[in-house]
C-alpha cells in the first residue's frame, strides 16, 4: 500500500473512531470535502499544511497518522523502523522518531529541509500544544505570528503553538532539525 493510501486509510479510521461524516471533518478541519475524500481514497498527495488541518480537525497529532494502528506498543523506536514521509510541496523530509503506541504526550519528529524551502501552519486551534525546535545542522527562520527568528545549529526555540508559524531554510544547504512537540497543557 502506498503511503498516501495509509495516511487516507488512517484519516479514515480516525475520522470513523470520532463519528465524524466527510462533511463534518471537511468542516471542523477546515478543508474542501472534496479534497478530503480524494485523500482519504489514496487519490492525492496531502501536503504538510494540509495534513496539519485534517490531524488540527480530528484533534490529533500528525505523528498519530504515521503510528501503525496493528503495531503494539514498545519503549523502542528503532531507526529502519521509524515512519519517513516527503510534503510533495515544500520537499521536506519528515522522521517520526517516538515510539508508537506509548501513551506519551511528547512527539519527537526529525526534519530534513531542503535549501529555499518554506511551509506554514495556522496552529491557532491547538491551543493547548507547545514544542520546541532544536536545530541539528543548518539554519532555520521561523516566523511565530509577525516575529521572525534565525536559528543556526544548536540553538533551541520553545514556542507556543498559538499563532501562524512558518519555517524557513534560507541557506542553499539542507538544513537538518527535531521538534519536540508536547500535547498537553503548556507549562
Amino acid at each position: 500500500m502506498s503511503t498516501d493510501a495509509q495516511l487516507g486509510a488512517r484519516i479514515k479510521e480516525f475520522r470513523a473512531a470520532r463519528g465524524l461524516s466527510l462533511d463534518g471533518l471537511a468542516t471542523q478541519a477546515e478543508v474542501s470535502r472534496a479534497m478530503l475524500s480524494r485523500i482519504e481514497r489514496g487519490e492525492s498527495s496531502p501536503t504538510a499544511q494540509m495534513l496539519n488541518k485534517i490531524c488540527v480537525g480530528l484533534g490529533i497529532g500528525v505523528s498519530a497518522l504515521f503510528a501503525a494502528a496493528e503495531a503494539p506498543a514498545s519503549p523502542l523506536a528503532r531507526h529502519a523502523a521509524q515512519p519517513l514521509w516527503r510534503d510533495p510541496a515544500s520537499g521536506y523530509l519528515r522522521r517520526v522518531v517516538s515510539p508508537p503506541g506509548t501513551g506519551s504526550a511528547v512527539d519527537i519528529v526529525e526534519v530534513e529541509f531542503p535549501p529555499g524551502a518554506s511551509v506554514g501552519f495556522d496552529n491557532r486551534r491547538m491551543d493547548r500544544a507547545c514544542q520546541h525546535v532544536w536545530v541539528l545542522d543548518g539554519t532555520l527562520e521561523l516566523t511565530l505570528g509577525e516575529e521572525t527568528t534565525r536559528l543556526e545549529q544548536g540553538d533551541c526555540l520553545f514556542m507556543p503553538l498559538d499563532r501562524p508559524i512558518r519555517f524557513h531554510n534560507p541557506s542553499a544547504r539542507p538544513t537538518r532539525y527535531a521538534v519536540i512537540l508536547h500535547h498537553g497543557a503548556r507549562p
